[in-house]
């Protein structure tokens, strides 16, 4: 079964939608003012067209980027993971907040459990490792679980 194209039913190609909202992403501009610099390369769309691209097209465009960047960490770097548990209070009652960062600082997963316990932290690194693939070092605070 062939994918399908998320770009299918729209009149204008996709790399323009793709410079449109990367514009607005990459740049600190304004809406109207990626309309103003497609509309001086030729090319007439309002500030609703790229507000709707962005909310579309946005998460699509951040999972392919976040895809290579792993991709690429984990050819070259060693693949390195921060795993923390920290106390949080959810309308009053106290659950655990477990969180896993690579070395450059990105956030991998995060996950909200109500115990401390083996089973949760299990849990998160085999959603972790199915996600990313196993890790070559995981750094944590010792804790038994």
């Amino acid at each position: 079964m062939t994918k399908r194209s998320p770009f299918k039913y729209f009149k204008t190609s996709p790399e323009i939608i793709r410079l449109a909202v990367m514009l607005y992403v990459r740049f600190p501009l304004s809406l109207r003012n990626v309309e103003d610099l497609l509309h001086e390369r030729g090319i007439d769309v309002s500030h609703e067209t790229i507000r709707f691209w962005w909310n579309r097209f946005g998460p699509m465009f951040a999972s392919e980027i976040r895809r290579r960047r792993v991709q690429q960490l984990r050819a070259f770097s060693p693949w390195q993971w921060h795993v923390d548990e920290v106390f949080v209070k959810i309308n009053g009652e106290q659950h655990y907040l477990w969180r896993a960062v690579d070395h450059e600082g990105e956030v991998l997963e995060s996950v909200v459990t109500k115990r401390r316990n083996k089973r949760a932290a299990l849990k998160m690194l085999r959603k972790l490792i199915r996600r990313y693939g196993q890790p070559e070092v995981l750094v944590t605070d010792r804790f038994a679980s």
